[in-house]
């Protein structure tokens, strides 16, 4: 099942830091199959605030998307970003090509109905 590195950045700068880190981030992706998705787009806020960009990388499973941020060539590169970008970001488990959401809600349902 695949997992995502989701960032929410805010105030995007771009400075050497910026760009350096940028620029060697794919050389730590690459030994845990790690993919951009979604880098650099523009945001279109449907509801709420959302003030930034959004960074979303992809991996093959959850333990290699742990293992990238915790490696130490990521690690090298993490200060280049944060202390220039403010903003959150998380490792998340993704679904399984199968996912139905009612099967979710039938869940929900039954353990509401205790």
């Amino acid at each position: 099942m695949p997992a995502f590195a989701l960032a929410h950045l805010h105030d995007t700068p771009v400075n050497e830091d910026i760009l350096n880190y940028i620029e060697r981030i794919q050389a730590t992706l690459d030994p845990f199959g790690g993919r951009f998705r979604v880098h650099g787009a523009e945001v279109e806020v449907r509801e709420g605030d959302w003030p930034g960009t959004v960074v979303i990388i992809e991996f093959p499973d959850l333990d290699r998307a742990q293992a990238w941020y915790d490696s130490p060539a990521y690690r090298e590169i993490l200060p280049l970003r944060t202390r220039h970008i403010p903003g959150a970001a998380l490792i998340v488990d993704g679904v399984a090509p199968d996912y139905d959401a009612r099967r979710t809600a039938a869940r929900l349902r039954a353990r509401a109905a205790g």
